[in-house]
């Protein structure tokens, strides 16, 4: 079941970075994410460059196998260090 938009608003305010909502077929298709049978995209997740380019993402269609936050940090810390 996909979220409402208050739902998704309330979500959004405790996690700290930009959740979508309303994802359209074309969006996903985009993406290439899971797009749900029931009309739906399955979450897709990206930790992006300071210049846009994708360095890690994850792609679901379930809870397995969504991106830890914690070990996203632990990845993110790693990458700015080696930069430096």
């Amino acid at each position: 079941m996909v979220d409402n938009e208050e739902k998704t608003l309330e979500v959004a305010e405790k996690v700290g970075f930009p959740v979508a909502y309303g994802v359209t077929k074309d969006q996903a298709d985009s993406l290439g994410a899971w797009w749900e049978r029931r009309n739906f995209m399955q979450p897709s997740e990206f930790v992006l460059a300071k210049d846009g380019n994708v360095l890690m993402s994850t792609y679901s269609n379930s809870p397995i196998g969504r991106m830890d936050p914690a070990e996203a940090l632990t990845l993110i810390t790693f990458i700015n260090d080696q930069n430096k």
